[in-house]
């Protein structure tokens, strides 16, 4: 079987040759240069921990944070590394008191390890969880507007949406929803898991009240590399998923975001440290920096969606403008099948890495539950890759 060739940026990454890999999005996937960072800093670190801990480490972090933050578009003073969203979003909603018959908001298109920290804690508070209906397919941006501010009520506290939705791959409108949700008086959670790296982010004008988001899947850099943004005037009442000194001890010259985030008992922080040199690393690519590396994804992710959905006889689920560097088709009605339980991997993903050697998560989604394929466009993939994958489905049958 001769797989089709990647793109000629493939050499830059650790990845399988034999394997055609078409979810970036699920993981990401670190370069060589930035995995050898990581392992010259962790052998730093084991010859001398105290020194390194104690001495070099903390400016090594304001270094990598300030170049992320640069990125983000705000000051470094708003932001706390975590080890992932899922755990920024812990920190947020298990920082903040809810009362019973208080409301918090999300969408059926949330990512289901968030939905699962809101659910815990309304449970504990006595709160309700609604879920906004978005519906897909969905035509426009004002659509998802409509329907998250359809389930706002008084009672409504929290929102959380999500910046790219990992389901169903959607750019929701997120400057849109801050700004209609703050009119109403509700602050916004964005879970911001995929949009580094994949579609511009300007926090400062933005300007929700929380943002977690992912540094390891399309800024590139190791896994349990996360960060926090906490508006200012918020700061003072969050505190990490896992307490430590900084809930009683103020480091001088640090905020109490900063005091509370950095040290959470003894870790390897060098997924952390290698955040700036990741984004730099992913910014050198191309001539225009990141903003030619977003588009270049972005244009490969739209044509592959409509080679697929011409290949399949499929329609696609919202407008090219909704699409950042990843895209999700419903898959034909020859190719449903019985859902998949939660948890488990569908079958026809197994297939197709076993009998076309395609990597690309196959999703059961909505109510009643259907089979869709969510692929991803990074700088190692290429148009002949997603040939490859509409062949595969052509081949596949359903079992």
């Amino acid at each position: 079987m001769q797989l089709p060739a990647p793109s000629s940026w493939a050499a830059g990454w650790t990845l399988d040759p034999a394997v055609v890999f078409l979810n970036h999005g699920s993981f990401g996937a670190c370069p060589r240069a930035i995995l050898d960072l990581q392992a010259g800093l962790r052998a730093r670190l084991e010859a001398e921990p105290v020194r390194f801990f104690t001495r070099e480490c903390e400016p090594l972090l304001d270094a990598s944070r300030a170049r992320l933050a640069q990125l983000l578009q705000t000051a470094p003073e708003h932001l706390a590394f975590v080890p992932n969203a899922t755990a920024g979003i812990n920190a947020v909603a298990r920082s903040l008191e809810f009362r019973p018959g208080d409301e918090l908001l999300t969408t059926n298109h949330d990512y289901n390890a968030c939905r699962c920290v809101l659910a815990e804690v309304a449970r504990r508070a006595g709160a309700r969880l609604v879920v906004a209906q978005v519906p897909l397919p969905v035509a426009s941006a004002a659509e998802v507007v409509a329907a998250v501010l359809a389930a706002v009520t008084p009672r409504t506290r929290l929102a959380m949406v999500d910046h790219v939705t990992s389901p169903t791959a959607l750019v929701f409108p997120v400057a849109q929803l801050v700004r209609a949700l703050a009119e109403r008086g509700v602050d916004t959670l964005v879970d911001g898991a995929h949009a580094p790296g994949m579609v511009p982010v300007d926090l400062d004008a933005l300007r929700p009240a929380y943002y977690a988001g992912n540094c390891h899947k399309w800024l590139c850099a190791p896994k349990g590399a996360g960060f926090l943004y906490v508006r200012p005037d918020l700061q003072e009442h969050i505190q990490p998923a896992v307490i430590s000194h900084g809930y009683n001890t103020p480091r001088p010259g640090r905020n109490a975001l900063h005091t509370r985030f950095d040290w959470a008992g003894t870790q390897d922080p060098t997924p952390w440290l290698c955040v700036g040199a990741a984004i730099d690393w992913c910014a050198a690519l191309l001539p225009g920096g990141f903003a030619e590396l977003l588009r270049r994804n972005r244009e490969l992710a739209c044509a592959a969606r409509r080679l697929l959905c011409a290949e399949l006889d499929v329609p696609p689920l919202c407008p090219e403008d909704l699409l950042g560097a990843m895209a999700t088709l419903v898959l034909p009605a020859r190719l449903q099948g019985a859902p998949t339980p939660p948890g488990a991997i569908d079958p026809l993903q197994t297939r197709l890495l076993e009998q076309a050697a395609v990597e690309v998560p196959v999703v059961n989604w909505g109510a009643p539950a259907q089979r869709y394929v969510r692929i991803s466009a990074q700088m190692y993939n290429s148009r002949e890759q997603f040939a490859w994958l509409a062949q595969a489905l052509q081949a596949a049958g359903c079992r």
